[in-house]
């Protein structure tokens, strides 16, 4: 055989084996295992960082603004309760009063239970309200709890050591469209 000959058969034959080993890995697999490319893919969150907590006259509630770590430094402006703005601030410039408040007795309860809050995520924006969750590493394993952002962000800021504030990237998309 001429050396072009010789190529084509090593090809074929290294076509053949590939074909024969996918054909095994195929049939080793159990029929209802889902497909590799069924998988949802996981949400990409963006880090925050605190800005302040403002109140416009003209609107009926104060803002908490969160900015894009990296860029594009993209914002979000999030509308809570008068007492949740006051909380919020409060976590972030570390002020306890004389008697705990909620966040901070919730603060202090997962800190002696041994519970680090790893973050808080704002995982959907729905008709202007935004969607949390809080991220628990607990002795028992991970938890994840829902909840208002703004509870989730006094909760993170209440750490001896902040938790990071994370957005999903979709949540931003949304804000900005």
């Amino acid at each position: 055989m001429d050396e072009t000959a010789e190529r084509d058969v090593a090809s074929l034959e290294g076509e053949a084996v590939a074909a024969a080993a996918d054909e095994t890995a195929r049939a080793s697999e159990p029929e209802d295992a889902p497909a590799a490319e069924e998988t949802p893919a996981a949400p990409v969150f963006r880090v925050m960082s605190f800005e302040s907590v403002l109140y416009d006259l003209a609107d009926p509630s104060p803002f908490v603004h969160l900015q894009e770590a990296e860029s594009p430094f993209r914002y979000l402006a999030i509308p809570v309760a008068t007492v949740d703005a006051i909380a919020v601030h409060a976590a972030h410039i570390q002020v306890t009063g004389r008697r705990p408040t909620t966040h901070e007795l919730l603060a202090a309860a997962l800190a002696r239970a041994r519970v680090d809050v790893i973050a808080a995520r704002i995982v959907r924006y729905e008709g202007g309200v935004f969607f949390a969750e809080l991220d628990l590493m607990t002795p028992h394993g991970r938890e994840v709890l829902d909840c208002r952002a703004s509870d989730a962000l006094a909760l993170a800021l209440r750490q001896s050591v902040p938790a990071p504030i994370l957005c999903a990237e979709e949540v931003l998309q949304a804000y900005y469209t």
